[in-house]
């Protein structure tokens, strides 16, 4: 016999992928869809925990759960891709308004990223990424002078790899990547349209060019409803 939550779960699937819920819509409340289903209030959790699971729905906090089922982009996880080349597979074309850049000496922080000494400088780049009309990425670069003597604000806005590439003729092979869940920062509470969200996905990435000299430091701050990110593995036996 079928658990009921998987029956709700199934009838609530059928609705939003027939358009009756149309992505950034809100579903019934947990009280509303209990009455409608004259079941427990645990049953409808488990169901819209299911739902937000595979990706259909969006819990937030004071609001209720966001249809999201097809607004979500594929950000690949593995491979070293960068945005201008995901964006032009986009069909909503996104923008790219830099919002800092400079060279400096870096942060302490950021310093110990990039394993540097007290003489190196750093461009910090800081983008924001607006995808239909919202702001839901934060770009946030730190290249090492040493490796890129020299970038501009049309580079940063066009394709930083590009111009690594082909203009500085920099062979860039490899990046270890981390990914997090934190609660946003007040910078990206400024610069993101957050709408009621109450954690970032935060890829950072070590990139290293093909002698393995580590030359980037990034952080990519996203919005959690607008993407997922994808990988494909291949099991190889021991």
């Amino acid at each position: 016999m079928t658990n009921k939550y998987l029956i709700i779960h199934n009838d609530l699937v059928n609705q939003i992928d027939a358009g009756e819920f149309a992505p950034r819509a809100l579903l019934p409340s947990e009280h509303e869809l209990k009455d409608h289903y004259d079941t427990s209030r645990e049953t409808i959790r488990k169901a819209l925990n299911l739902l937000a699971q595979q990706g259909y729905i969006q819990k937030v906090r004071g609001k209720g759960s966001i249809v999201i089922k097809n607004t979500k982009l594929d950000f690949p996880v593995s491979g070293l891709v960068s945005f201008h080349e995901l964006a032009q597979k986009m069909g909503n074309k996104p923008k790219t308004i830099v919002h800092e850049l400079s060279l400096k000496k870096p942060e302490q922080y950021i310093k110990k990223q990039l394993n540097l000494s007290g003489k190196d400088q750093v461009w910090n780049i800081s983008r924001i990424r607006e995808i239909g009309g919202e702001k839901v990425i934060l770009d946030k670069d730190y290249l090492s002078e040493k490796f890129v003597p020299h970038i501009t604000k049309e580079i940063c806005e066009h394709s930083i790899y590009d111009y690594l590439e082909n203009e500085l003729n920099l062979l860039i092979s490899f990046a270890k990547k981390e990914i997090i869940v934190e609660e946003p920062e007040e910078e990206d509470r400024q610069l993101l349209d957050l709408e009621g969200f109450h954690s970032i996905v935060i890829i950072k990435n070590y990139v290293y060019l093909e002698d393995a000299s580590l030359f980037q430091y990034t952080e990519s701050r996203h919005r959690p409803d607008k993407f997922r990110f994808v990988d494909f593995a291949r099991r190889n036996p021991l």
